[in-house]
């Protein structure tokens, strides 16, 4: 690996690099091994998640030495420069038409993808139900028996370049129509009611107390979110802005197998 990421390093910093055929072969070596889940863009530690920028770069340099193929699936057609995802069937995945997962994103055995998309270096683990229309962003990291419900968007970090992956972990609830971009973080077994909306700077409000707490950029274990809005005064007005509101915990006891909805009922929300 450290001989990967110093081809790699020295690439990044200069592109005339990617002619030869020692970083071609370095570069593709780290897409095969995201694939298989071997190398993470993130990965957890015993203090947090540690982001392996390295490999990020590595997905980035991957577009520029690929060319432009026609794939076909039956019917289908496509022209792309990165294949699709192959060998479901050995691999132990679910996958309903027309999901569609990029080579050199990692699913592991027992998910199930609906009709969906997973990009390039995205981590999708054990358990989870990637929903209809739900995508997965390039490097994005999904945890273990995760619902990510129809139509969520877990953004990427390619386009734009953002510094770090958007991660869900284990056993988190994704309500329908729900984003997450910007690298944030939603923390185990917590649950988004539908349509919240996180980037970095919006703000994420812990209501449940006498007073409020105001989070950014992460979202604390078993948290129970709903969508709100706060009044920001402008030069034209005072001017309501979404922001995301704690409305209690997600009971220790509550079955992580329960639905979006029991979840959220537990505190009165409807979904």
């Amino acid at each position: 690996m450290t001989e990967l990421q110093k081809i790699i390093e020295k690439a990044w910093d200069n592109r005339d690099l990617l002619k030869e055929e020692t970083t071609t072969t370095a570069i593709r070596k780290v897409i095969d091994l995201l694939d298989k889940g071997e190398l993470r863009v993130a990965e957890p530690t015993k203090d947090g998640w540690q982001v392996n920028e390295w490999v990020k770069k590595g997905v980035v340099l991957y577009f520029p030495i690929q060319k432009m193929e026609t794939i076909e699936a039956g019917p289908l057609e496509f022209h792309d420069k990165i294949p699709l995802k192959r060998g479901y069937a050995e691999k132990g995945i679910r996958v309903v038409p027309h999901a569609v997962a990029r080579h050199g994103a990692y699913i592991s055995p027992g998910t199930i993808l609906m009709p969906s998309y997973v990009n390039i270096g995205a981590y999708v683990d054990e358990g989870t139900m990637v929903d209809t229309w739900a995508t997965v962003g390039s490097c994005a990291q999904v945890g273990k028996n995760v619902h990510l419900s129809g139509g969520v968007g877990i953004g990427g970090v390619l386009e734009p370049l953002q510094a770090a992956p958007v991660i869900i972990e284990d056993n988190c609830f994704i309500g329908s129509r729900c984003i997450v971009v910007e690298g944030v973080r939603v923390e185990t077994e917590a649950v988004l009611g539908a349509g919240v909306v996180l980037t970095m700077s919006t703000k994420i409000i812990d209501v449940t107390g006498d007073k409020p707490v105001e989070y950014r950029g992460i979202v604390p274990a078993r948290s129970v979110v709903i969508p709100g809005s706060y009044t920001k005064k402008f030069a034209a007005g005072d001017y309501q802005v979404p922001c995301a509101l704690i409305i209690g915990k997600r009971k220790e006891s509550t079955n992580k197998k329960t639905s979006l909805n029991d979840a959220l009922r537990e505190h009165d929300v409807a979904v």
